[in-house]
Order: C-alpha cells, then sequence, then structure tokens
C-alpha cells in the first residue's frame, strides 16, 4: 500500500518506474477463491445457526454460522436441502461438513454446506436413522396397522414416572374431560434401564385378562416430558418399539415436547404431541358430549314437528282437491231418481205379466201335489246338506277348540315359573357373593389401615415393642446421654413387658455416625 501511495505522489513518471505488476478487481477476487478452496477444501464448522428463515423460493437456504466471537456465511443448495435427515432451525446448534469459498460480488466468504447434523449427536442420529430405515423396512410402521382408539374407554393405562409433572397432567387433564379409571405402571424415564421398564411395564399390561381383579386398560398412554437427544434415547430402544408395536391394546405415544420424534412415535398407534394432549386424544369432553346429545335431542324433536306438519299441510291439500259430498253423490242420486221412476212402471208391467200367466195357468190338484212333491225334494236336500254342513262345522270348531286348549295349558306357565325361579335364585347367590367380597375388601381395606396405624404410631409403648429401652435415673428422669450416667447411680431399665434394675458404671462414650442407605429411584410403588 506505501508503495501504491508513493507512485501517486511521484506522478506518471514515478508510476513507469515502477515494477509492480497490476490486477484487476476480478483476478485478484478469483485469486482468493482458488485460495481459500485450495486450502479449506473440505472442513466441518461448529456453531450456531442464525439468521434462518427457511429455504428460499429457488429451494437454496441462507444462513449464518455464529458462535460468540465470529460468524460464517453458510449456504445449502437446493440438492442437498432435499437429503436433509432433520430441518434446520434458528438457535440449533449443529455441525455442518462442506468447503469454503468466498463469493466475489459482496468480498466476503462462506461455506457451502454438503451435510449438517446436530452438534453432539451425530452418532445417535446415524444410529437411529439405520434403526428406523430397519423397523420401517419389516412394516412396524405401517399406517394400516395401527388401532384406532377406543371413542369411550372405561379404564386408561399410563406408563411414566409416578414423581413427575406429567402423571399430574394427564390425571388432572382426564378429571377435568372424562373422569375415569386410571392405572399407573411407575418406570424411569430416562437412563440405561428406562427402554427396558417401559417396554415391560407395556407387556404387563397385555398381560392383565379381561374381568381379573385389576381391570384391563382400553388404551395406554406412554409419555414423558421434554429433553435432549441423550434425554429421550431410552424411548429410540429398539426391543420397546418392538414391543408397542406388537401390543394388543392401542398405545398412544407422548414423549417429549412436539419437535421431539423417537421410535416409539412412529410404532405407537397414535403420537401426541404433549402428554397433555395424549389425555385430550383418549378422552372425549363429557359436556360436550352431554351437549351434542341434548342437540341431536333438540334436532330429532324439531325434525318430528317439521315432519308433523309436512304431513298435515299435505293432507290438507288433498282433503282440498278431493271433491265435495254434493259432488260426490249427485251422479248416484240422478241414477237412483232415474231409477225409482222405471221401477213404478216396471212394477205395474211385471204385475200385468204374471196375472196373464197366472190367467193362463190352470191350477188342478195334480199340479199342486208335483209341485208340492218337488218342494219336499228340495227341502229334503237342503236339509242333509245343512246336516252335512253343520258335522262339518262341529268337527272344524272342535279341532279349533283342541288346538287352543293344548296352547293354553299350564305346562308353558310352569316352565316359565321354573325359568324365572332358578334366576331368582342365581341374582340371590350372586348379591350374597357381591355383599361377602364387599365385606372382604372392606375388612382387608381395615387391617391395612390397622397395620398402618400401628406402623406410624410413634409412642414409647410401639417403641419398646420394637426391642428398645428406656433408662431412668433414681429421680424418675429420662437419661438420652451416656453422659449423663455416673458412677454407681441406680438406674431404672423400662422394657415392653416390664421393668429391671442396674447400677452404672465406668461408661466409654462412643459416637456412631450411621449412614443413611440411599433410596432406591426404582423402588416406587405401583399406583394400582
Amino acid at each position: 500500500m506505501s508503495d501504491i501511495f508513493e507512485s501517486q505522489a511521484a506522478g506518471p513518471s514515478a508510476e513507469a518506474r515502477s515494477n509492480a505488476a497490476e490486477y484487476t478487481v476480478s483476478e485478484i477476487s478469483n485469486a482468493l477463491k482458488r485460495t481459500v478452496e485450495d486450502t479449506f477444501g473440505h472442513v466441518r464448522v461448529r456453531g450456531e445457526i442464525s439468521g434462518y428463515r427457511g429455504p428460499h423460493s429457488s429451494g437454496h437456504a441462507y444462513f449464518s454460522l455464529k458462535d460468540d466471537r465470529a460468524k460464517i456465511d453458510a449456504v445449502v443448495w437446493k440438492m442437498t436441502m432435499a437429503r436433509l435427515k432433520f430441518r434446520p432451525e434458528e438457535g440449533m446448534e449443529v455441525i455442518a461438513t462442506g468447503r469454503l469459498t468466498t463469493y466475489p460480488g459482496k468480498s466476503n466468504y462462506q461455506i457451502v454446506i454438503d451435510n449438517l447434523e446436530p452438534a453432539g449427536a451425530g452418532a445417535l442420529m446415524a444410529l437411529l436413522e439405520e434403526r428406523k430405515r430397519r423397523l420401517a423396512a419389516e412394516g412396524l410402521f405401517d399406517k394400516a396397522r395401527k388401532r384406532p382408539l377406543p371413542y369411550m374407554p372405561t379404564v386408561i393405562g399410563v406408563v411414566t414416572s409416578p414423581t413427575g409433572a406429567v402423571i399430574r397432567d394427564i390425571i388432572h387433564r382426564i378429571k377435568d374431560r372424562f373422569p375415569l379409571h386410571v392405572i399407573v405402571w411407575p418406570v424411569r424415564v430416562q437412563g440405561e434401564t428406562s427402554g427396558a421398564e417401559v417396554a415391560a411395564a407395556v407387556a404387563g399390561f397385555n398381560a392383565i385378562a379381561a374381568g381379573g381383579p385389576i381391570p384391563r386398560p382400553d388404551v395406554l398412554i406412554v409419555a414423558r416430558g421434554g429433553g435432549s437427544l441423550e434425554d429421550l434415547w431410552g424411548f429410540n430402544d429398539e426391543a420397546l418399539a418392538r414391543t408397542v408395536a406388537a401390543s394388543a391394546i392401542p398405545i398412544i405415544s407422548a414423549v417429549g415436547h412436539e419437535t421431539d420424534w423417537t421410535l416409539i412415535d412412529h410404532a405407537a398407534d397414535v403420537r401426541a404431541p404433549t402428554p397433555t394432549g395424549a389425555a385430550e386424544f383418549a378422552v372425549p369432553v363429557k359436556a360436550e358430549l352431554e351437549a351434542t346429545v341434548a342437540n341431536l335431542s333438540a334436532r330429532l324433536k324439531a325434525c318430528m314437528s317439521r315432519g308433523f306438519e309436512r304431513q298435515r299441510t299435505a293432507l290438507r291439500a288433498a282433503t282440498r282437491a278431493l271433491p265435495s259430498p254434493d259432488q260426490l253423490l249427485a251422479l248416484p242420486r240422478r241414477r237412483f231418481d232415474e231409477a225409482t221412476s222405471r221401477l213404478g212402471r216396471a212394477l205395474t208391467v211385471s204385475t200385468e205379466r204374471k196375472r196373464a200367466r197366472l190367467t193362463a195357468v190352470r191350477l188342478t190338484p195334480a199340479t199342486l201335489s208335483r209341485r208340492l212333491a218337488e218342494a219336499k225334494k228340495s227341502a229334503a236336500r237342503d236339509l242333509l246338506r245343512a246336516q252335512a254342513a253343520l258335522r262339518a262345522l262341529v268337527r272344524e270348531r272342535r279341532g279349533k277348540f283342541d288346538r287352543t286348549k293344548v296352547r293354553l295349558s299350564a305346562e308353558p306357565l310352569a316352565r316359565r315359573q321354573a325359568i324365572a325361579r332358578d334366576r331368582l335364585t342365581e341374582f340371590a347367590r350372586r348379591g350374597d357373593h357381591a355383599v361377602s367380597l364387599l365385606l372382604e375388601r372392606s375388612r382387608t381395606k381395615l387391617d391395612h389401615s390397622e397395620r398402618l396405624l400401628a406402623t406410624l404410631q410413634l409412642s414409647d409403648q410401639s417403641i419398646l415393642d420394637r426391642g428398645y429401652a428406656l433408662v431412668i435415673d433414681a429421680g424418675g428422669k429420662l437419661i438420652k446421654r451416656a453422659a449423663e450416667v455416673s458412677q454407681g447411680a441406680e438406674l431404672t431399665l423400662k422394657f415392653a413387658d416390664g421393668t429391671a434394675q442396674a447400677t452404672g458404671g465406668a461408661l466409654r462414650l462412643r459416637s456412631a455416625r450411621l449412614a443413611s442407605k440411599p433410596r432406591d429411584p426404582g423402588s416406587q410403588g405401583s399406583l394400582f
């Protein structure tokens, strides 16, 4: 730079005498580009994503990688973006693999990323992806094998830690929406044994027999709060994923937050974004169901009312379309009048004809005898027919009576009475058994409460019953320290069943610090 300034000050003559080569801006930029790319052809850079706004309209993604002291521009081309195994997000710490280059248009340098992985989780992510591909190839994640959740479950099983906030959130949400029976299987949700414990809990719930003393859940919830990939690694266990996929009970996975995905989320029948969301998936809202039923009832009543009204309107329209009684009777009335007028003339004509016939016919005793004989024969035939018809009617009525008598016998009534008596006896036996079972459960609960009360009692008699003794001096004062015992002092030792006298001797004080045994976090009691 000093040479350049000196040449400018010296004028054209000094410029002519200079031996320094001249470069264009493009030449300098290309030379820097080649130098950077040759020196840093392949690098791995760890940093935090900054300025990420998603892929550009062209499909490329532009952002920066930064730490507490520096920042470098980064670009992910469209083809590389499609191959990434996860979606970059603002503030995510990642390890970028690529090559450094320069951008002559702005005189800055940048890294062209070929691969991107979460910082510190590269090996775990690769292992997780390998397991996911293998299990998916076996069909464990297929949507066809996933079972629908029951709409109205009666018992819900929850596999989670009994001391965390997750179980309280789930129980509180279920209580608000639709209170029902919840069974909790306590497990560790973090650590090396968490996957095996969760798998054993899922298998244990499936092993519960229907109708047993412990109700079989209709749906299972496997839940845990959010955390890092390492914290949630127990739920990426292959054996756990296979156990969840083979479960006969529908399973809702609620592990981590909405952005956390594990193998159990793919193997479960339903994946919930949060434990509270799992409770919402498991049970409907009772108030909404009641409102829906009320709404459907109101709609049914309205539909019935509208249907009746439409039928009533149609009936009225049909009534208006029918002719009046006068119109209906007009033609028959006219015919009747015409027939009446013709009947008078026809009677007169018929009377004249009958009179003429009678006048022409001569009534003799032989004619009367013949007609009388014909009438007798006709009456005899009619009598025979009437007797045959009467006998047939009697036979038919007798057969019908016999059939009715069989149906009205007392045997069916006796059989029904016997069945009803057996049912009543069975109900009485079941009622006695239920009362006995209820009394036995109450007696067991009372015995347990008595034992718990005896265990929690802090009186001196309960302490003496466990093998301890009280030391009392001659004045009746309780001695609590060995230093309070003097040589030759008269002492009284109080035991559970009586007292004994003793004399104080030479005592050597010795203090012992008992270290409390750490409590096994796995020895959590079941909350059945």
